[in-house]
């Protein structure tokens, strides 16, 4: 329960200082951040980097949202502490964007029968996308899908190309 707590408190605290560099003053004092599409942005550079970027806020390479991948440990579904501003940016960016949708495809490695590896790569999914909720996106913005061992980022069958394949995806398909 104390680990839940800690890990709810830190994602809580990354999406305060995340959401002050991606969505707030947009430069004219209008505090809105929204584009002419109604996305959210006009500075949407990533922590720490001080600077602007003036294209999509999912294609900014210096913000937590261009990283799409999230990776796990053998057997596991616990969404590791490195990736916990990443999907704290994608909640909020959600949360910010009510018309924007996301996929999020659970993947495996080979190993473990067809039915376990599905179920593994769903909960997955189900892992991510309960803590992109906390941030405040709306569950009808998020649909999970469980690939299990069948679409593997890498063809290998070594520890190396195991951990490759043992991921969610984040699919923005409208984008």
């Amino acid at each position: 329960m104390k680990m839940y707590k800690n890990l709810l408190i830190s994602v809580l605290l990354s999406t305060a200082l995340a959401g002050c560099s991606m969505f707030g003053d947009d430069g004219a004092g209008n505090g809105s951040g929204s584009d002419s599409n109604g996305t959210s942005g006009a500075n949407t550079s990533g922590v720490g980097s001080g600077g602007t970027f003036s294209g999509h806020p999912l294609d900014d390479p210096s913000s937590p949202l261009s990283t799409k991948v999230i990776y796990f440990e053998f057997d596991s579904s616990a969404i590791a502490s490195q990736y916990e501003s990443v999907l704290a940016a994608h909640g909020a960016y959600l949360a910010a964007n009510p018309g924007t949708s996301v996929v999020l495809e659970g993947h495996a490695d080979e190993r473990g029968t067809r039915e376990y590896n599905v179920a593994l790569s769903e909960k997955r999914a189900k892992s991510v996308q309960n803590l992109i909720s906390l941030q405040g996106a709306n569950g009808n913005q998020s649909e999970v899908v469980g690939f299990g061992e069948e679409k593997p980022a890498s063809m290998g069958h070594d520890d190396q190309s195991w951990q490759l394949n043992r991921r969610v995806e984040i699919v923005y398909p409208a984008h």
